[in-house]
C-alpha cells in the first residue's frame, strides 16, 4: 500500500507517467472491437426481457412444497408451452415465473400446476402482468435514460465546455453498449433491477470522467501563454495525476458488487441478485476504462483541432526541435506548478520551481583569519 501511495504521489507530481493520450489509437481500436462484439451479441441473441417488460404471470406456491426447482420448471413449461424461471424461496416455497402468456390462461395454468405439484390450487398465489403494462415500463425506462443523457450533456457543456460534453456522452454510450451487449451474450434476464443498475453505473462513469476533466480544466487555464506543453501533454498529465484515485474508487466499488454477483448469485444461487449485480459489475469496469482511455483522449483530439491549439503545438514542436539540435532536453514539470517556461514579452520572469543547483561562491571563505574555505 505504501508503494502504491508513493506511486500516486509521483504520478500527481509528473515525475512518472504513461502516455495514455499518445497511444489513444490503440485504446480506440480496443473499444471499437469490444463495442462491435457487444452489438453483434445483441443483434444475434437479443435481450432476455423479464416478465415486467413483456407481461406474464408469477405463481408462488405455499411453504414446504415438495417438488424441486427442476421438477417445477419442467411442469411449468409443459403446462404453459413457454419458458419458465423457477426460484426456491427461503420459506421453502417456489416462485414460478412464466413470461409471454395471456392473462386469460393463467387460471388454467394455475390449476395444472397445483395438480403437478400436489398442492391446493387456492394456496397458490398468482400475480398477473399485462403486456401493455410491460411496454409502458420499457418506454419509461428508455425515456429516463434519454433524459439523463441530455441533462448530462447540458451540465458538462455549462460547467466545462461542449467538447468535454461530447467526449463524456461518447463514453457513456460506450459503457451502455458494452453492458447491454454482455447482458445479451450471458443471457441474464432484464428486470427493473437491471435498469436501476444501468443508471447507477452511468453515475459512476460520469464521476470518474468529471474528476479528470476538472483537473484538465484547471491545468489548461493559461496554456497558450507558454511553449513547453501541448494540450495533449497536459491532458496526459491530468489522467496520470488522477489515475490511482480512479483505480482505488473502482476497485472499492467492484469488491461488494463482485460479492453479489459471484457469491450471492453464483454460489448461493440467489438468481435475483444477478439482475442488478451484473450490470453494476460490467458497467463499473467499463466506466473506469472509458474515463481514462476514451473520454480524455477524445477531448484532446477535439481541442487539438482548434487554431490556437494548432499554433501552440507548432511552437512547442519547434522549441523541442531546437532543444534537440542543441543537445538539450525539455525540463519536466516539477511540483504542482502547471507550467515552468520562459516569460512572454512584457511578462515578469516566473519563479523557479523545485531544487536548483547553486554555483559555488567565489567569495566564500574571505574575511576569515586564515582566508581558507571551510
Amino acid at each position: 500500500m505504501s508503494k502504491l501511495g508513493t506511486l500516486g504521489a509521483r504520478l500527481h507530481r509528473g515525475e512518472v507517467g504513461y502516455d495514455f493520450v499518445g497511444n489513444r489509437k490503440i485504446w480506440y481500436g480496443i473499444s471499437i472491437l469490444i463495442t462491435i462484439t457487444a452489438i453483434v451479441g445483441l443483434a444475434v441473441r437479443g435481450l432476455n426481457m423479464g416478465i415486467d417488460f413483456q407481461g406474464g404471470a408469477v405463481f408462488t406456491t405455499p411453504k414446504g412444497t415438495a417438488a424441486s426447482v427442476s421438477q417445477a420448471e419442467r411442469y411449468a413449461e409443459e403446462t404453459s408451452g413457454h419458458d419458465a424461471i423457477v426460484q426456491k424461496l427461503g420459506s421453502g416455497s417456489l416462485r414460478i415465473q412464466i413470461a409471454g402468456i395471456d392473462t386469460d390462461k393463467s387460471n388454467q395454468i394455475k390449476d395444472e400446476l397445483a395438480k403437478d405439484l400436489k398442492v391446493d390450487s387456492e394456496n397458490i398465489n398468482a400475480d398477473l402482468i399485462g403486456p401493455s403494462w410491460g411496454d409502458q415500463i420499457a418506454n419509461k425506462a428508455w425515456q429516463g435514460l434519454g433524459i439523463f443523457l441530455v441533462l448530462v450533456v447540458i451540465y458538462l457543456a455549462i460547467a466545462f465546455e461542449w467538447r468535454m460534453a461530447i467526449a463524456a456522452f461518447v463514453a457513456l454510450i460506450h459503457d451502455i453498449t458494452i453492458t447491454v451487449g454482455i447482458y445479451a451474450l450471458v443471457g441474464f434476464e432484464v428486470t427493473p433491477g437491471t435498469v436501476i443498475g444501468l443508471l447507477t453505473i452511468l453515475g459512476y462513469s460520469l464521476y470518474d470522467t468529471v474528476v479528470v476533466f476538472d483537473s484538465l480544466k484547471e491545468q489548461t487555464k493559461e496554456i497558450t501563454k507558454q511553449t513547453r506543453w501541448t494540450y495533449s501533454d497536459v491532458a496526459n498529465r491530468s489522467i496520470n495525476s488522477t489515475l490511482v484515485r480512479s483505480i482505488n474508487t473502482t476497485v472499492v466499488a467492484l469488491l461488494p458488487v463482485g460479492g453479489l454477483l459471484f457469491i450471492g448469485g453464483g454460489v448461493l444461487g440467489a438468481g435475483m441478485l444477478n439482475d442488478i449485480s451484473l450490470s453494476l459489475f460490467v458497467g463499473l469496469a467499463a466506466g473506469a476504462y472509458s474515463s481514462i482511455f476514451i473520454a480524455t483522449p477524445l477531448v484532446a483530439d477535439l481541442k487539438e483541432r482548434e487554431p490556437q491549439m494548432k499554433a501552440l503545438k507548432k511552437r512547442v514542436l519547434a522549441k523541442r526541435a531546437q532543444a534537440a539540435a542543441q543537445g538539450e532536453s525539455p525540463d519536466a514539470l516539477v511540483g504542482d506548478e502547471r507550467y515552468d517556461d520562459e516569460p512572454e514579452d512584457g511578462d515578469a520572469a516566473p519563479a523557479v520551481v523545485g531544487p536548483r543547483n547553486q554555483p559555488s561562491s567565489r567569495n566564500r571563505g574571505r574575511g576569515r583569519p586564515s582566508g581558507k574555505r571551510r
